[in-house]
């Protein structure tokens, strides 16, 4: 079967604004398929002028937390970049990019379905980590 794979519309670049970046990061997730017990928090974190785009960064940090255990042992953080463009008209839609905290590999959403096993795959890799200290 295949994965249809899920993206918003993006804000265009005269509309967007630093908070509406981070709503619409809001939006992008809520269309992922990731189990509820699953919570996040998104911020962000700076921006960056470049010679041929501005760059907005955000982070949205995951984690599970339990009855037993309400802070998470560990937490998976997946980096957003919202890029506005000094070339491109400003009625075109902003860029995005993603990547988690343990890649060097650049997504893009309307490119890659997001997949849950990365969140666990990461936080698993930090409690092995702290377990073997």
């Amino acid at each position: 079967t295949k994965h249809v794979i899920k993206n918003i519309l993006w804000t265009t670049a005269k509309n967007f604004t630093v908070e509406r970046g981070r709503q619409q990061i809001e939006e992008l997730i809520s269309t992922w398929d990731i189990h509820e017990s699953w919570l996040h928090h998104s911020e962000f974190l700076e921006e960056e002028e470049l010679k041929d785009s501005k760059r907005y960064h955000y982070r949205a940090c995951w984690g599970i937390p339990t009855r037993r255990k309400p802070i998470p042992q560990a937490t998976a953080s997946v980096y957003f970049v919202i890029v506005i463009s000094k070339f491109k008209p400003d009625t075109a839609p902003v860029e995005v990019f993603y990547r988690l905290e343990s890649s060097r590999l650049i997504r893009r959403p309307e490119q890659c379905q997001f997949r849950e096993k990365w969140l666990k795959d990461i936080i698993e890799n930090k409690i092995a980590c702290t377990e073997r200290l």
